[in-house]
Parts: C-alpha cells; structure tokens; sequence
C-alpha cells in the first residue's frame, strides 16, 4: 500500500461524513495494534507521535522509521504524522524521514506569528508532497500539574472568523480548533460547543480536527463529526486504559510474564480500543 498523506484521509473523510482516527504510538506494539486494527476493520487511519513524546519515549530517528515501514506494508491507507511539531527543526526532520503529514503548533503565540509559522512550515512540507496540520485557538491540558478550569473553556475557543483569515493567510491543509476539548484524561465533563464547530466549519472549507479526543463520549464524537470534524485525535484514555490493563494482569501470582508478553498484551489491548474507535468514528469499511 502506498503511504497516505494526511489530507488526503482526511478530505475523503470529510466527503463522505466520517472521521479519520489519529493515534499517537510510542512505541512499536502501540504501532502494530492501531494499524492492525484498522487492517481488521478496513479502516484509513493515521499513526502520529508528538515531539514531546519523542523526548520522553522514542527519538525520531528510532519510531519514524518502524512507523513508515508498517504504514507501507498495511493493507489498508495510513497516512504518518508528526503531531504537535513545535520546532521547525523536529518538523524538518520527520518529513526528511518520510513523514507524509506534519503539525506545526504555533497556537500559543500571537495570530500574526502563528501565521508566519505556519506558512513556513507548509511551504516546505508541500514542496516535499506532505500535507500540514495548524492549530488555532490554544487547547488546555489537563495532568503534570496543569489543572483545567471547565467553567471558562468558552474564552479559549476558536473564533470562526480569525479561522477563515488563518486558512487563507497560511495555505494550510488541516485545522485543529477548540470548541471545548482537553488534551489529557479528563477531570470533569467536558461541554462542547457544537454550535461553535458547526459556525467554523461552515466558513472554511479546510478539513477540521478535534484534539484532546480521549476521554469524549460516542455521542460527542458523532455530533462532532456530524458538525464538521473529518480527524479524531485519540491518545491519553488509550494509553491510560492499556497500562492499567497490563499492570492487573501483571498481578496474576499464577502466570510467569517476560517482557516480550507485556508487548503482546500491549499490542493486543491496543488493537481492541482502536477497532472500537474506528467503528465509532465511521471510518470502519472506508479503506
């Protein structure tokens, strides 16, 4: 199969009313789980590692290569993604790897700067075949000391207006908005803006993508697609529910585990989430 790019699952998606499943791996059993989950359910899917993530759990110059050749010997299309790229350097360096989509993640700084950021990004990346992922409207983030504050998520949504300026100023290809979404396991019921996502994604015609897509329930994730959203970032819940899957059967006094178990187990429990996921999303039967 040929490697997909980012835009190309997602237009499709967008198209058809469905939502392409973006997971992040950090590891090779996490990689062989959500392509072998959208093999069984004949599924476009996207495997992403973030450059964070390659600091704390895989270079990028290890996981890039393994991700790129389990996107090419998939049976169905997988498109691999950089996701949040912070640094132009880290960027370069996955779509010199092979990369066929990046996120650039200027969302912080000011719209001007985010603009400046972007376009740089896109300019290089489409030279090179890849599609370009931005965010505007900066997520919070819940875990490692950073507590949210639910009551005042509305300040920090996307303006509609200032996303038809950015698509326009930037070329870019896919946009992440906020409407209510919390990266990292939830604290507290989240309430999404669907009348914000629905104002956004009829004045652009970019497809639109939800980050922060753990922890949302299958309803959300219909209405957000319902409303515009053509890719799902999914990460935290997974890995959280997959660890404390591992560590109760670790504590099983009857069963001898070596450590090549606990990666079968991994990709296993893995590949179990992911396929209900994708047959959530829609994306089931889309390849």
């Amino acid at each position: 199969m040929v490697l997909a790019t980012g835009i190309e699952l997602t237009q499709a998606a967008q198209q058809a009313q469905y939502a392409v499943g973006a997971f992040n791996v950090t590891s090779i059993a996490m990689a062989r789980g959500v392509v072998a989950a959208a093999e069984a359910t004949n599924s476009p899917v996207i495997i992403q590692i973030g450059e964070k993530q390659l600091t704390n759990y895989a270079p990028l110059e290890l996981i890039g290569p393994v991700m790129l050749t389990l996107a090419r010997s998939a049976k169905v299309p997988v498109a691999v993604h950089l996701d949040h790229g912070f640094s132009y350097s880290v960027i370069m360096q996955a779509l010199k790897l092979g990369f066929s989509s990046v996120m650039i993640d200027a969302s912080q700084v000011d719209f001007n700067a985010n603009v400046a950021a972007t376009r740089a990004v896109v300019q290089a990346a489409h030279a090179l075949g890849a599609s370009v992922e931005a965010e505007l409207g900066p997520m919070n983030r819940e875990g490692g000391g950073t507590t949210v504050d639910y009551s005042q998520l509305a300040q920090t949504y996307t303006d509609p207006q200032a996303a038809v300026r950015f698509v326009s100023s930037t070329d870019v290809d896919m946009l992440a908005i906020a409407y209510g979404t919390v990266h990292g396991v939830y604290s507290q019921t989240p309430h999404l803006s669907f009348e914000r996502l629905q104002q956004i994604s009829r004045l652009v015609t970019v497809p639109l993508v939800v980050h922060g897509g753990s922890g949302l329930t299958d309803q959300d994730y219909r209405h957000s697609i319902t409303n515009g959203i053509s890719k799902i970032n999914y990460y935290s819940t997974l890995a959280f529910q997959v660890a404390n899957a591992v560590g109760q059967r670790l504590q099983n006094p009857d069963e001898q585990v070596f450590i090549s178990d606990v990666d079968n187990w991994t990709q296993a429990l893995v590949q179990a989430e992911v396929v209900t996921k994708l047959q959530v999303f829609g994306s089931a039967g889309k390849a």
